[in-house]
């Protein structure tokens, strides 16, 4: 999963980005609104992490104009600003969540992750398919009541396709999800995951539709 994290402090969103990586995530890190603004409006991510007090756009106007587009993201205002009224006008403004600094790191990934289970349509906390179950926040997978070794990539490839069971990703949007700007992205590389994914589960979990992308047909349709 790719996050946006706006935060102009150069100390804190160096650790936030770190954190979330070790969670697991893609990150690009934006010191500005503007900037933030310009990255919203081209890129896909399944969540952001705003504060308010940026320089040139203030993070309540990079949030409304967000949502002025009809973007879905979910946004998690991240703020020293610690007024009721603060806190009304951020979620008026079209924020999905709202933690204060100073912060746990540990308290941000799990609002994320539900933010993002939220955003998908998944209430549940194991993603389960085909026997597979995928635990974002303990980062495991279980098939056949064995654990599943894979590599960060690997894992955050099935967590997507697992998410969207039953729709088809292609390979551009699995990458925009793996890889963060300034990030290598082998030309192969989507495809090589799979592979490893196919062998270390069972083929049969993900299909080729060829011409336009991967596919793990949910246990409904099955």
């Amino acid at each position: 999963m790719r996050i946006l994290v706006v935060e102009d402090d150069a100390l804190l969103g160096d650790a936030i980005q770190a954190g979330l990586k070790q969670s697991g995530y893609a990150v690009d890190w934006m010191r500005d609104g503007v900037t933030a603004d310009q990255a919203l409006s081209t890129e896909a991510y399944a969540a952001v992490v705003l504060d308010l007090g940026l320089p040139r756009l203030d993070g309540l106007e990079v949030l409304r104009r967000l949502r002025s587009r009809n973007a879905p993201i979910p946004v998690l205002i991240l703020t020293a600003r610690d007024t009721v009224n603060d806190r009304i006008k951020g979620l008026d403004a079209g924020a999905d969540d709202y933690l204060l600094k100073p912060f746990d790191m540990g308290e941000l990934a799990a609002r994320l992750r539900a933010l993002i289970r939220r955003s998908s349509g998944k209430a549940e906390l194991l993603l389960q398919v085909g026997g597979v179950q995928l635990d974002h926040a303990a980062h495991r997978v279980i098939y056949r009541e064995q654990t599943v070794d894979l590599s960060p990539k690997e894992f955050a490839v099935l967590h997507a396709l697992m998410l969207d069971a039953g729709k088809v990703l292609s390979r551009s949007r699995i990458e925009e999800q793996l890889y963060a700007w300034g990030e290598e992205v082998e030309s192969n590389a989507v495809e090589v995951h799979i592979h490893h994914l196919r062998r270390k589960l069972f083929p049969e979990l993900i299909a080729t539709i060829r011409g336009v992308g991967y596919l793990i047909q949910s246990d409904k349709e099955s």
